[in-house]
């Protein structure tokens, strides 16, 4: 969901850039646990550009997912009316290229599970992070998640600790420097 990001300057699509689907695709290939073909290196092979689209329609569907459970207030959020086309969007994409668990095991050496697809490796991976995002939302992970309301941010993350309130340290400092502008700006001089 994270390819959407702003700074000063504007709000930024990473996967509209040129490339940006591939760099994307490879940085992400290697966290997911699947092999076809030759695996992250496959994606050298194939023709990621075609999968922008699709890759960004369900990054669309996971924000709108995400602002609904986090009940996101800013104005960036995607609006509640999606959902239902949020929800087939996801699910659509998590059932588009068939996949399934190899076990992997070479005498001497510890077990492991692989996952196997019947399609292209970036499709595979597209369809591997939509079965994670449903993993995600419907269990209790999704209460972990929250919208970063920092001035200008449009990200969102997961709370894995206690007193985290902000995406990045960097959202954290803008928050604080506009809270110390607020107390100084009105003080009497």
């Amino acid at each position: 969901m994270n390819t959407i990001w702003a700074d000063r300057d504007g709000v930024y699509d990473s996967l509209a850039e040129p490339g940006g689907t591939e760099a994307w695709l490879r940085a992400v290939a290697t966290r997911v646990d699947l092999t076809a073909g030759d695996g992250p290196a496959d994606l050298l092979a194939e023709d990621t550009e075609h999968l922008a689209r699709p890759l960004a329609r369900l990054r669309d569907a996971l924000r709108v997912l995400a602002a609904e459970v986090t009940g996101d207030p800013r104005p960036t959020a995607s609006p509640t009316a999606e959902f239902d086309a949020a929800v087939a969007t996801v699910n659509e994409a998590a059932g588009a290229v068939p996949r399934w668990s190899v076990l992997a095991w070479v005498a001497g050496a510890s077990p492991t599970r692989l996952t196997r697809s019947g399609g292209p490796t970036a499709a595979a991976v597209i369809s591997a992070i939509a079965e994670e995002a449903i993993a995600v939302f419907a269990h209790g992970d999704r209460l972990r998640l929250r919208a970063c309301l920092a001035p200008g941010c449009v990200r969102y993350f997961v709370k894995d600790h206690p007193r985290r309130e902000w995406c990045s340290p960097a959202c954290g400092n803008r928050v604080r420097a506009a809270r110390h502008y607020q107390r100084h700006r009105h003080s009497p001089v």
